[in-house]
C-alpha cells in the first residue's frame, strides 16, 4: 500500500515534467507527451498491479526511468532519487511489517 502511494505521488511529478520537457528543454511535443504522460500512466498501472510480486520490480524499473529522465531535465536526477529512496523504503518496510504479521499469526 505504501509503494502504491509513492507511485501515486510520482505520477503527479511525472505528469508535470511534460510541460517542462516542451517549454524549457524544447523536446518535441509528441516525444514529451509520450515520455511524461507515458511514465505517469505507467506509475498508475503499476500501482494497480502491486498485488503481484513481480509488479514491485516494475516499480523499481520505473524509478530507474525517472532517474534517467534527469539526462533531459536535470532536476529529475534529484526528484528521481528521492522517489527511488521513498519507493525502496516503502518496499522494505512493507516486507518487514508482513514478516511481523506472519510471525504473530504463527503464534496464534
Amino acid at each position: 500500500m505504501m509503494c502504491a502511494a509513492v507511485l501515486g505521488f510520482e505520477c503527479i511529478v511525472l505528469g508535470l515534467v511534460t510541460p517542462v520537457l516542451i517549454s524549457v528543454e524544447e523536446v518535441s511535443t509528441s516525444v514529451a507527451l509520450l515520455t511524461g504522460v507515458g511514465l505517469a500512466t505507467a506509475a498508475v498501472v503499476i500501482a494497480g498491479l502491486l498485488r503481484a510480486e513481480w509488479a514491485y520490480w516494475l516499480g523499481f524499473a520505473l524509478q530507474a526511468a525517472a532517474v534517467a529522465l534527469g539526462f533531459v531535465v536535470s532536476v529529475m536526477f534529484v526528484l528521481g532519487l528521492i522517489f527511488a529512496t521513498l519507493y525502496t523504503s516503502a518496499y522494505l518496510l512493507g516486507r518487514k511489517i508482513e514478516a511481523q504479521y506472519a510471525a504473530q499469526a504463527d503464534h496464534l
